[in-house]
């Protein structure tokens, strides 16, 4: 007896449609290629989006009011072009600021590295308790800079500072570290110093680790002492890191501002570096201008003045290293 087929109920079925094996793999090869070349935008995207909002929108926008007469206190918004920085260019006071800002950062970034490299040198070798004394070097940055530049103000003061007072004992007589103009400097200076050489050598610590031991061995069979080891093998290999943390302490050097302002305690205005502004800084300056003289458009223009300063010293300093080291 034949079998009668009856159409199904909810009409003739057939089976699902299916992309071509071609074109699957088309898609599939698109999509990994995607991911492959997007992955790492995806990644960094995060850092450039908080830098927009929070690094170049601020940048351009200090630019945008540096164009004008821009009062806080009483709204003035007037469009002024580029006389904020004509008047920047003739401003006696703000090249005195940059002299001292200039000054304080050579006297401390140069010994600072230097120190430091020496330091990070003699930690690398075998030595009692090194975890000890690496901790050690981290004691000053986890400080509160605050504490540290009332501790210095005191050791440095004229009549009771511990400074004059050790001076005294081998005949010499007191000085004046906040009136002095290059002795103010000088204070400032050695609390920077004290407060980032420590990071600096944990970093160059860090970095000769990191040099193969065969290097040092083989200069030893070929009779190199340990200075010359420093400074033909040590200290070519550092050169990175010599550029980086050159570029960082420029950076922070140029925008020096909790040090002196706690450094003048004791006078009315604390931005104005002393009673002869002996050692106002480039931020002190920026700083009464904008907030203290209600100049908010002025001190935008000091703002970008002191940006483009530093992205000079940095590629000077950062030329003068490669070149000196000899890379390429």
């Amino acid at each position: 007896m034949a079998t009668e087929l009856r159409p199904s109920r909810n009409g003739p079925q057939h089976p699902p449609a299916q992309a071509p094996p071609a074109a699957r793999r088309s898609l599939r090869s698109r999509l990994t290629r995607l991911d492959v070349k997007g992955a790492p935008y995806a990644f960094i995207s995060p850092f450039y989006i908080v830098f927009a909002i929070f690094g170049a929108f601020p940048l351009v926008y200090t630019l945008w009011v540096s164009l004008h007469d821009w009062e806080l206190a009483s709204g003035t918004r007037k469009w002024v072009g580029f006389d904020n920085y004509t008047y920047l260019w003739g401003d006696p006071d703000f090249w005195h600021a940059t002299v001292n800002t200039l000054a304080i950062f050579v006297l401390s970034t140069i010994p600072q590295l230097l120190i430091a490299l020496f330091i990070a040198n003699a930690l690398n070798r075998r030595m009692r308790l090194p975890t000890l004394f690496r901790i050690g070097m981290v004691a000053p940055l986890v400080t509160s800079t605050a504490a540290v530049a009332i501790v210095f103000t005191q050791m440095f003061d004229h009549d009771w500072g511990m400074i004059n007072w050790a001076l005294g004992l081998v005949g010499i007589d007191p000085i004046g570290w906040s009136t002095s103009r290059g002795w103010s400097w000088v204070a400032i200076a050695t609390m920077v110093d004290w407060r980032w050489t420590g990071y600096n050598a944990l970093i160059y610590l860090a970095a000769m680790q990191a040099i193969p031991k065969d290097l040092y061995e083989a200069a030893s069979i070929d009779g190199a002492s340990r200075i010359r080891q420093f400074w033909q093998i040590t200290v070519p290999m550092l050169r990175p890191t010599i550029i980086f943390t050159t570029i960082i302490a420029t950076i922070g050097g140029l925008q020096l501002f909790t040090e002196p302002v706690l450094f003048s305690v004791g006078t009315p205005n604390k931005m104005d570096g002393g009673p002869l502004h002996q050692f106002q800084t480039l931020t002190m300056y920026m700083y009464d201008n904008a907030f203290g003289h209600d100049r908010y458009g002025y001190g935008a223009t000091i703002a970008w003045a002191l940006f483009v300063m530093i992205i000079l010293f940095s590629l000077i300093n950062f030329l003068f290293v490669r070149r000196t080291g000899g890379t390429k």
